[in-house]
This record gives structure tokens, sequence and C-alpha cells, in this order.
């Protein structure tokens, strides 16, 4: 697979991440540990070098899964994880503060079963710790050779300035794909100006871009999605307009779905490294094929018309998830 580099520091991993999420937190019950291990060292095979964790996934459970299923390939590999949520009373709280992110950072470590985190993130700013505290305490981690490099999630353009100007970002992370194209208003224009790498996550929309969400789909309270409005069946009907474009794509190219959505993304920035994340070893196989999509500029233009006389309809979050995002 194709390389790519997050940063002006050099962070060079695989142009296709893998989202490891899902396999224990958010949709639905934790999979088999065996079968995850498995599929995460077939994604090795096929040469992903790039996968997505973090301490509340679970909590804590899918750090011991990816650790242990990425222990034989420790210089082969990068593993981005994440700091500042912390579950109190069954409930996410952010924390950021200095000491929490110190036991934050060797709990990982020590989970992952590594000596340095490659890309450590800050989950959400944490409105109660300036963002330069936060930074000032990366810069002392990668002095002390606990970290590589660091970045944030969902955080805003003006935070992942001041940011910046402390300790340099390697990378942002946010949701981004044909289904939610916020991001192309004010935070990749500032990335790239910046010269920090963008890590989309949900690059297939939840799965709604791989074209199995029936209109009637339900999900289960331990699924994420159970509570996200655009799923709700009135708005998976009404989004039904952007399933059709792309599966006339796919079909005069001869490619799946969510072969296109992702081609799509990797299209937009030499510097995007999309994590699609998924449970099944056929699911992963199609989602590294995307890489060898090859879209044409004409085919672009037309896909992006079209997608521009689309709205969406059903926010991505529910509200009290939404507030957290963006500052």
């Amino acid at each position: 697979m194709q390389k790519r580099k997050l940063g002006k520091d050099g962070l060079e991993v695989s142009a296709l991440g893998l989202g490891c999420m899902g396999m224990s937190h958010g949709y639905g019950p934790a999979s088999d540990k065996k079968e995850m291990i498995s599929l995460i060292h077939n994604a090795v095979d096929r040469g992903i070098t790039f996968f997505d964790t973090a301490e509340v996934y679970g909590p804590y459970i899918n750090e011991e899964l990816v650790g242990e299923a990425l222990a034989p390939y420790k210089e082969k590999v990068s593993i981005a994880t994440k700091f500042g949520i912390q579950m109190k009373n069954f409930k996410q709280v952010l924390d950021s503060k200095p000491e929490q992110i110190r036991l934050s950072v060797e709990g990982s470590l020590k989970r992952l079963q590594i000596d340095t985190i490659d890309l450590y993130y800050q989950h959400r700013v944490d409105p109660n710790v300036p963002i330069e505290e936060v930074a000032g305490v990366m810069q002392d981690l990668i002095k002390e050779g606990k970290i590589k490099h660091w970045g944030l999630s969902e955080a805003g353009v003006q935070t992942i300035r001041r940011a910046h100007k402390v300790q340099p970002l390697t990378a942002v992370q946010s949701e981004y794909s044909m289904m939610w194209r916020a991001p192309e208003e004010e935070l990749l224009p500032t990335l790239e100006e910046l010269g920090i790498g963008f890590v989309p996550f949900s690059p297939l929309g939840k799965g709604f871009l791989t074209g199995n969400v029936a209109k009637d789909a339900t999900f289960g309270s331990d699924d994420f999605r159970s509570v996200v409005p655009r799923f709700t069946p009135e708005n998976i009907e009404a989004n039904q307009v952007l399933v059709h474009l792309v599966q006339k794509i796919a079909a005069e190219k001869g490619t799946t779905m969510a072969q296109i959505a992702l081609a799509w993304v990797l299209y937009q920035k030499e510097w995007i490294v999309p994590i699609p994340g998924t449970r099944k070893l056929e699911r992963l196989e199609e989602n590294i094929g995307a890489a060898d999509v090859v879209l044409t500029l004409e085919e672009m233009n037309r896909l992006n018309d079209a997608l521009a006389k689309i709205v969406i309809s059903g926010e991505r979050y529910p509200k009290d998830y939404a507030d957290r995002v963006g500052k």
C-alpha cells in the first residue's frame, strides 16, 4: 500500500489506517478477541501500518486488544491513542489536567505494550484546561520519549492554532466523508496552512455510505447510532438520495460504494489518512481496495457537483456530544 506523511515532522503511515474502536466499543457488543487479533494481523499483512484506538474505548479493553495484536509488529506499525475522556459514574467526563494526562499516558503505554506512543491525541478539548497547558505537557512527554507526535480530535481552528504555537501538531482527527463535509470550510485550509495532517474518522458515514443501512434499520442501546439523529428512520429515508448517487458511481467504475466513498476522501489531499473501522475480513479487504481506485478530475467534479445539491438530513451527534466539538 502507498504511504502518506502526516505533519511536517514526517510521521509516515499507510494511506489507509484501521480504526479499531468498533471492535470493542460503540457498535454493539465487543467482538471475539481472538477474531479481532486475527483481523488486525490480516491488516498488517495487507499493508496497513496505522492503527487507531483510545483509552476510553471499552474503556481500556480496546487498547489492550490493539496492544496484544500488534506486539509482534512493534517496529513496523504506528499506533495512535487518545487521552482526555474519563468514565465517571458511567458517564464520559472531559479531563485533561496535567496530572490526569500523566496517569493516562502511563496506562496507555502499559496496555499497548510499547515504550513510546507514536501519535497521542487529546480526545476532546477540555474547556477547564488551557490548550497551551496541554501542549506544554505534550512537549514534556516528547522530550521524555513517552510519545513521538501529538494531535487533537474534533478541535476548533483557533484551538489548533494556539496549540500548534506551543508544540507543533502532527495531526488533527475529525469526522469527514461525503456525508459530513464541514471540515472543508475552515479546518482543511487551516491544516494545509500549518502543515498538519488530517485523519478522518467515519469516512463511510458510520456505515451509511456502504449502502448496508436499511431504511427500517434499528440499533441496539449499545450501538452509538441509536442516539444519532442522522440514523432515525425518517432521516435514513431522506438520505437515500446520497446512497443512490454513490451506487451509480460505483456501478460505473465497477467498484463498491465503500470504495468510492474512501477514494473520494483520499483524493482530497495527499496529507489525509482516513481510518475506516470494521470487524470483518471481507470489509477490510474491500476498504483496502479503495486505495487502488482512481477517480479522474472529471469524475470528481461530477461527483462534487451532485453532492453540492444534496442536503443531508439529521445531525451527526446528539446535543451533549455536539457541545464538545469544535472548541
